[in-house]
């Protein structure tokens, strides 16, 4: 039994779990509002809202039986994204420019795009998967390869993701919370930074809220082929950055499971489907790598034996989590898909970027003003919503959906959290939606039963801790708007105060005023809750971001470059920005540009790492085999290799130096070097030194 609240009186009597309430809201009204039914938080499950009778045919079919105000809301909210993430993006420039240059690369060569090659000419991969690079370089085909080229379909990723976010939890509680839950992941800083960048990270966020939207559509009539095809789109979020796709299947999984409206057998076997889903999409791509001919692909990165499954759960994958193995290469230089790839210090290169690895890591310097401006509302509501709901029907399609959300935010944040690997603060951006969905669902559930005390001092509790906790951020900040601290605490204090007071139904009030009341009360709660957040993001996306590490915030972080230096260290197999070929990034000299665009040769020039040779590929246009791979310490080429390569005048110039030096990480590559100082004339261009390859 759970209480409700009677239609006439408002006094609590008990009541079937998960049983209609009294009274239905109509569209566009909120239940428990003045003049309608209030109901405690688990009361209204199972709620509809009626056809509209008034309604032309012709705009059933197009708005259907919705409040007139719910679509352009929606398409305001679309809008207003829409422009957040595209203002001024030309100034972010190639952004990271390892993988700038694979676009590029992907824009000249179709085998490079299909493999995500690092250069045209195919010598070697990044080393991840390529499917984040496939949107932008198909657009840069159409449209030629510029920043913009690059950067707009990343932007357009994260307004679809707010869409989708926005379409699945309306279909759970309604357009109200859906559009608190779309704002939210729209004005999370971390997400403005990363979908206004050319990461992965933006096309991985995008799948998972589509397969998390698929998995409620599944799970609202127990279809089986919804199922499968989110399965197909965790597949493909496993294409875009491997086992993190991964990390949404259990909640996805657990909220099916338990609230599908079929048989426990059926369900089960429904969820074969979904993994046959992943199969044929992850494992198609799997297949088409391992059983190419390696003289017609290019090198797999971050492996030692050009293998796509050893980079899955080597160094790339497992050794992200664990920090063991291959996840810490060689010399401090850690590569990696799953955990990124930056030097760091002694064996725990993660503690420069991400913080010390333990429960508090989401909530610390590194990660709090990324993505945890909502995380204790999220976990509170989120704690709220399951004891509420509690004794609702198996079926109950809220229950769902907190099992759905809350297991995405919990797994994924509790990886994150103890990871040993290496970690950057914006892969919380993958926690954005979970984070956004909870704040969502739970404000409105709380909201519309109001009436009962326990659910208004949860609402109140909320809003309180998480204006301060939005005061303590902004603190980390201290010369920026110190102001803004006492006003969102002010703010905070004032809507707790009225969300017990319930001042939005005072008996004093005439009748005439308490919507007003009601609205005043919610804009309260909206400003003490969001304000922070929000100032924080709009300051990101006044600042340009470039290189290997991105942060929020209002100033540029000395992380942003890689180690302090724009441009140089690298991350999640990348490094920092463009020499030459954008802001932020390494200059190349005229000379070395010069000289590089002159050769004829299928490959203009080799050297060590990724980090040189993304860049000088940005800056000429030219194939650059990068030595070694991300850290130059991958055993491609070997030496037999590169003769081979010299003697049929494929490559030609020898740079020397270049991330990793002459060797280093897993296996060196310094045997190239010392072969070709020792039948190749130096000479200087510019400041870098260079061997004339061939005759």
């Amino acid at each position: 039994m759970t209480a409700t609240i009677s239609p006439t009186t408002g006094a609590q009597s008990g009541s079937p779990a998960g049983s209609p309430p009294a009274a239905q809201e109509t569209p566009g009204t909120v239940a428990g509002d003045a003049g309608t039914a209030p109901r405690p938080p688990a009361a209204h499950l199972s709620a509809t809202h009626p056809p509209a009778t008034t309604q032309s045919r012709r705009n059933r079919l197009l708005f259907g039986p919705q409040a007139r105000w719910v679509r352009p809301s929606a398409a305001l909210l679309l809008i207003v994204t829409a422009a957040l993430y595209l203002w001024n993006l030309e100034a972010t420039g190639y952004a990271n420019s390892f993988y700038a240059a694979a676009i590029q690369a992907g824009t000249k060569d179709w085998t490079a795009l299909l493999f995500g090659s690092l250069d045209a000419g195919n010598a070697i991969t990044v080393d991840k998967p390529p499917a984040a690079l496939w949107i932008p370089a198909l657009a840069g085909r159409i449209f030629g390869f510029s920043a913009l080229s690059m950067l707009i379909p990343q932007a357009l990723m994260g307004v679809a993701a707010v869409g989708l976010l926005y379409l699945t939890v309306k279909r759970v509680t309604g357009p109200a919370a859906g559009l608190l839950a779309g704002g939210a992941l729209a004005l999370t800083p971390v997400a403005a930074l990363m979908f206004r960048f050319n990461n992965p990270d933006a096309m991985l966020t995008l799948c998972l809220v589509l397969a998390a939207y698929l998995t409620t559509r599944a799970i609202e009539k127990a279809g089986w082929k919804w199922l499968a095809a989110a399965g197909a789109v965790i597949g493909l979020a496993f294409l875009s950055k491997m086992l993190q796709g991964f990390l949404i299947v259990p909640g996805l999984a657990l909220a099916y499971l338990w609230a599908a409206p079929t048989t426990l057998g059926r369900r089960l076997l429904h969820l074969l489907a979904a993994a046959a889903g992943i199969a044929v999409v992850a494992g198609s791509y799997l297949v088409l790598f391992q059983l190419t001919p390696t003289s017609v692909r290019p090198y797999m990165a971050g492996s030692e034996t050009n293998s796509f499954l050893e980079l899955t759960f080597g160094y790339n994958g497992l050794g992200r989590i664990t920090g063991s193995g291959g996840g810490m290469p060689a010399g401090g230089n850690l590569g990696g898909n799953f955990g990124g790839n930056a030097g760091g210090p002694g064996g725990n290169g993660n503690v420069g970027f991400g913080g010390t690895a333990g429960i508090t890591r989401m909530f610390g310097t590194s990660f709090g003003g990324e993505v945890s401006w909502l995380l204790p509302a999220a976990l509170i509501l989120l704690a709220a919503g399951l004891w509420f709901t509690q004794r609702e029907v198996r079926t109950s399609k809220t229950r769902a959906a907190l099992l759905l959300w809350g297991g995405w935010l919990v797994i994924t944040a509790g990886i994150f959290s103890f990871m040993s690997g290496t970690v950057h603060p914006y892969y919380a951006v993958a926690l954005a939606p979970a984070i956004a969905a909870l704040a969502g669902i739970g404000s409105l559930e709380l909201w519309r039963g109001r009436a009962y005390w326990p659910a208004r001092v949860v609402l109140a509790v909320t809003v309180l801790a998480t204006s301060v906790w939005s005061a303590v951020l902004l603190g980390r900040d201290p010369a920026w708007l110190p102001g803004l601290r006492v006003i969102v605490v002010v703010l905070g204090v004032l809507a707790a105060t009225a969300l017990l007071l319930r001042a939005d139904s005072l008996a004093a009030l005439p009748a005439r005023f308490r919507k007003a009341a009601t609205a005043g009360v919610v804009i309260l709660a909206l400003l003490a809750g969001g304000l922070g957040s929000t100032a924080w993001t709009l300051a990101t996306v006044a600042q340009p971001h470039s290189g290997s590490i991105p942060t929020s915030g209002p100033t540029a972080s000395a992380m942003g470059g890689g180690f302090g230096a724009a441009g140089r260290a690298g991350s999640d197999g990348a490094d920092g920005g463009a020499a030459g070929g954008g802001p932020g990034g390494e200059t190349t000299s005229a000379e070395l540009t010069a000289l590089l665009k002159s050769s004829d040769a299928k490959w203009s020039a080799i050297v060590s790492g990724a980090t040189q040779a993304a860049s000088l590929e940005l800056a000429t246009g030219t194939s650059v085999i990068a030595l070694g791979g991300w850290n130059g310490g991958d055993p491609y080429p070997t030496l037999a290799q590169f003769q081979a390569m010299v003697d049929r005048g494929e490559i030609g110039y020898f740079i020397s130096g270049g991330m990793g030096g002459m060797g280093g990480g897993r296996g060196g590559n310094s045997e190239v070097a010392t072969w070709v100082a020792a039948n190749y004339q130096a000479q200087t261009v510019g400041n870098t030194t260079v061997y004339k390859l061939g005759a």
